[in-house]
């Protein structure tokens, strides 16, 4: 019986959209592991690189806000995967290419299409959860897949390099072609899960959205500028890669290795966190508690530039799993705080905020930190990320204080 109770349809849709993820997560996370190695290969310098990440992060989370309400107002969420999901096809052809200014648009489209199809694809899915199975044991297993795909797909390139016995233009063109099998299956599963939902009707009509009044509380700013100078000093993968290759610290299927180990903290600190964040709540009785939980992220995230950007292996593979704890930590949390600190009809809105501001501080602290590492001033690297970690630790004094007198 209880075995009947847990493949449902809406749970079925639900795996569906697990694998979709992890296939995606697969094509992009592989991308991304070796993007910033490719271009070094091109000649492209570290200032440029760092400038097309940050855009790249910014654009995809910034356009999160115009495309959930776009997707929002016309109704078409499946239209919206579709496209999103569609353009992830940039990724295999960037392997045909040697001409860095394509190269760039390829980047910045793949990260557009991440924009395009995440909240049309959260809205879906919590609609098919909602009342049938929660939405956080949806979203919860969407995050382990993720993190699965996340760690399996640099492991291609890795593959390639180990095989070939070389890591030249032609191996990342090789290990970026190989994805082509990833998008298809990916498009062929999203398909079969639209007729899923459809067949199966589980999706309710929406009743449309009325006009709210409400107002986001200054908890939601405190934690909006607390996570903005976080994430401003935190030292992107874009920078540690090419720091890696640019020193020579690494084989090329090392450092992809290391990457995808890294994203296996992650998964592992996104269950541990979240099971805190609960307890946390449910100790202090307030929806705002779970927040304490983030007290350590701006003093571990003071360590990335003395670990990561070191010429010590040990110390990279330290930093590393730091960088997995802390991206971890952000991608649990965000989802689940701004649920508990923003009124229902105020969420599409406190997501965007929330994104556009995340986004901003990536695209900031990557192109800052790209700049500055070509300059030869990793010190000035150093002194950036702690300037905005202490602002940040007085964000959360002030986040803390607000807890403790909320009435949330």
């Amino acid at each position: 019986m209880e075995s009947k109770k847990r493949f449902t349809p809406a749970v079925t849709v639900i795996l569906l959209f697990g694998i979709i993820s992890l296939l995606g997560d697969v094509v992009y996370e592989s991308a991304r592991s070796v993007n910033s190695q490719y271009l070094n290969l091109l000649g492209v310098s570290a200032a440029k690189v760092g400038l097309v990440f940050g855009i790249g992060e910014f654009l995809g989370y910034f356009l999160r806000l115009i495309a959930g309400v776009w997707s929002d107002k016309s109704g078409k969420y499946w239209m919206f995967m579709f496209v999103g999901y569609g353009m992830l096809l940039v990724v295999p052809f960037m392997g045909f290419t040697m001409n860095w200014n394509i190269l760039v648009v390829l980047i910045l489209m793949e990260r557009i299409g991440k924009a395009l199809r995440n909240p049309a694809k959260d809205t879906v899915l919590s609609c098919v959860a909602e009342n049938q199975v929660g939405v956080g044991f949806a979203f919860g297993l969407q995050e382990a897949l993720d993190q699965i795909g996340a760690f399996a797909g640099p492991l291609i390139f890795t593959a390639v390099f180990y095989f070939t016995g070389k890591n030249g233009i032609v191996q990342y063109q090789i290990g970026y072609k190989w994805l082509f099998i990833a998008v298809i299956f990916l498009m062929l599963f999203l398909t079969y899960a639209y007729r899923r939902v459809k067949r199966d009707e589980l999706i309710p009509a929406v009743a449309k959205r009325e006009f709210q009044t409400e107002k986001l509380k200054p908890i939601f700013w405190i934690y909006t500028a607390f996570t903005f100078f976080c994430t401003l000093g935190f030292v992107n993968f874009s920078v540690i890669g090419y720091h890696l290759k640019d020193k020579g610290l690494m084989s090329d299927g090392n450092i992809t290795l290391l990457y995808s180990v890294a994203m296996i903290v992650d998964a592992v600190t996104a269950l541990f966190i979240g099971k805190a964040y609960d307890r946390i709540k449910a100790k202090t009785g307030k929806k705002t508690g779970g927040l304490l939980v983030l007290a350590a992220i701006p003093f571990i995230t003071l360590l990335l530039p003395f670990l990561t950007l070191s010429g010590s292996i040990p110390l990279i593979i330290a930093g590393m799993m730091i960088f997995g704890i802390i991206m971890g930590t952000h991608e649990t949390v965000m989802r689940s705080a701004i649920a508990d600190i923003t009124p229902f009809h105020k969420r599409g809105t406190s997501y965007g905020v929330f994104n556009t501001a995340y986004g901003l501080a990536l695209f900031g602290g990557s192109a800052l930190m790209g700049w500055v590492y070509d300059l030869n001033q990793t010190g000035i690297i150093i002194a950036f990320t702690g300037v905005s970690e202490v602002i940040a630790v007085l964000f959360y004094f002030m986040m803390n204080r607000m807890v403790k007198t909320s009435q949330l």
